[in-house]
């Protein structure tokens, strides 16, 4: 699986809340294994808009989307709480 690189905003969040080496573990792990039981990878609601996310820890997602049947962009990095 194929993901495009991070935008500048959600890597300025990623180092700006700390996560930044998280996001870059897990993001190499979904390329590896989109479905990777760790990533606890799930499609969001309402699923007519196809957003999914996945774990980058306990407290924050990544929610992407697929743009290509081989290829995923992160559309946003947040809170999983807030």
């Amino acid at each position: 699986m194929n993901i495009k690189p991070l935008r500048r905003d959600l890597v300025s969040y990623a180092k700006r809340h700390g996560i930044f080496k998280k996001v870059a573990k897990q993001i190499l792990l979904f390329t590896s294994n989109p479905r990777h039981p760790s990533l606890h990878t799930e499609i969001l609601e309402p699923k007519q808009l196809k957003l999914y996310s996945f774990r980058v820890d306990k407290k924050y997602r990544a929610i992407f989307v697929f743009s290509h049947s081989d290829e995923a962009e992160i559309v946003d990095i947040n809170d999983h709480y807030l």
